[in-house]
């Protein structure tokens, strides 16, 4: 009798696992949709920023690294990360991961590093002296 018991015990949990996946794989399969991560909720976009950090401190490649926070958004990406330090702040993160946070900042914020988008006119007017005509206003 114990032995008829543990043999119905062990078809109905076979049949319950392939009626769950026959019900889960074919009759409503989960549906996945593509979502930019600028549609991330503030802290799991304070996450993104963090491996991007984490992945600066490694390779020290600042072009990737902006190239990967604009996927954020159109704020600068400088903006990016501070507010992800002020996230991060508020959601406990560790003193090390704020100071990867604060790294980036740091050289996302740099003069030398983070260039005004050039337009045609801002490289010719600083290298470009134009004549000033004698006769007052031209």
């Amino acid at each position: 009798m114990q032995s008829n018991r543990v043999f119905w015990f062990s078809v109905s949990i076979l049949i319950g696992l392939v009626a769950g996946l026959a019900f889960g794989w074919v009759v409503e399969p989960r549906r996945f949709a593509e979502s930019a991560p600028s549609t991330l909720r503030s802290d799991y976009k304070a996450d993104y920023v963090l491996m991007v950090a984490e992945v600066f401190q490694k390779d020290k490649d600042l072009t990737l690294a902006i190239s990967r926070l604009a996927l954020l958004g159109n704020d600068l990406p400088v903006r990016t990360v501070q507010q992800a330090i002020i996230t991060g702040s508020q959601l406990g993160y560790s003193r090390q991961d704020l100071q990867l946070l604060g790294k980036l900042s740091q050289a996302l914020g740099s003069p030398k590093t983070n260039p005004t988008p050039a337009t045609p006119s801002s490289t010719a007017v600083n290298q470009t002296v134009l004549p000033v005509p004698s006769g007052g206003t031209p």
